[in-house]
């Protein structure tokens, strides 16, 4: 089993270090919210998740997990550092990269030797090789030279059963460019990796890609049945016969065809529009992507439209909001 530090606390660091301790590895969960931590140490768990705050108790009372504000020790007393900072949107779409280079300067500032750095984080294409630059020009500074591998690790959770995902995994991808690395990571998971999980190993940048590929396409599965219910209401047709019968269809398959308001939450919008900017950065585009984003723009629009038509002016009117989640058991 492999001693861990998590850099970040959130939603999917959290997750991930109550999840990785209950694989048998010793965690080390760091972030510089000092109140955050005070909590966690109390028992007190800033998310709900179901399952989690279970996970949480357990490998803490099993001295597998722990929670830390000093990020410097963590890096020095662990060979396996975790990045799971957030990655927030700029105004034009791109992901906002200063939590995880900050993250990285401070691992190269304070790791004492060899380290196999994960980006768990959801980063642009290229970012796993930054970090290993902002590690680098660290060391340098400090005059070290210690060995360094850079992991794409990328996390494929949905909020309302992350634990279970986590745990139970469709598959794990490993961007890896070391055999050293490469072994460490199924030590890590190695309960999975002795479960014959699917483990898919590639370079860095397909790793990195692989993640926002796969949101951008449930993303357009699910604009796409939005679109189709649409159209079924102006021809007469029944959107959840036609869902079903589709979902018949082993190429397509049932998941994500339930017409509703659009896609929300805090993955699919955001990571569409990094997605979408990578392309335009790449002097490319993804038409089908940006044309998605507008589509689930519309639906929004029209869910309001929608409500409008059938009660008139809201002037003085009380709407009952039934559930302010963007999906069942989530914040």
């Amino acid at each position: 089993m492999a001693s861990i530090a998590v850099i970040g606390t959130g939603y999917v660091g959290l997750v991930s270090g109550a999840c990785l301790a209950d694989f048998g590895n010793t965690v080390t969960c760091v972030d510089t919210d000092q109140a955050k931590i005070a909590r966690l140490e109390q028992g007190q768990i800033p998310i709900f998740e179901p399952g989690l705050d279970e996970v949480v108790q357990r490998n803490v009372k099993a001295g597998r997990l722990s929670f830390s504000t000093d990020a410097g020790a963590a890096i020095a007393n662990n060979e396996v550092v975790f990045i799971a900072v957030g990655t927030p949107p700029e105004e034009n779409g791109a992901a906002d990269l200063s939590y995880v280079e900050a993250a990285a300067r401070t691992i190269g500032k304070s790791m004492t030797g060899y380290r196999v750095v994960v980006d768990k984080s959801t980063v642009p294409i290229g970012t796993a090789r930054k970090v290993a630059g902002w590690i680098g020009e660290e060391l340098q500074a400090r005059g070290e030279t210690f060995d360094l591998d850079v992991v794409s690790n990328p996390e494929f959770l949905r909020e309302g059963s992350a634990v279970y995902d986590f745990l139970h995994p469709d598959r794990v991808v490993l961007g890896v460019e070391s055999g050293r690395a490469g072994a460490i990571m199924k030590d890590v998971y190695r309960s999975l990796y002795l479960n014959e999980t699917p483990f898919v190993e590639t370079n860095l940048e397909s790793a990195e890609m692989i993640k926002y590929a796969s949101n951008a396409f449930l993303a357009v599965k699910i604009t796409f049945i939005n679109e189709i219910a649409n159209l079924c209401e102006q021809v007469g047709a029944d959107v959840k016969a036609v869902a079903h019968a589709m979902g018949k269809d082993g190429r397509i398959g049932p998941k994500f065809l339930h017409p509703g308001p659009g896609y929300g939450g805090s993955c699919f919008p955001k990571d569409t529009r990094a997605l979408a900017d990578i392309a335009k950065r790449s002097k490319s585009r993804l038409r089908i992507v940006e044309a998605t984003i507008e589509a689930n723009e519309a639906q929004k629009r029209r869910m309001v439209e929608k409500i409008l038509a059938a009660v008139g002016s809201p002037q003085g009117k009380t709407f009952a909001i039934l559930g302010l989640a963007f999906k069942p058991n989530t914040d």
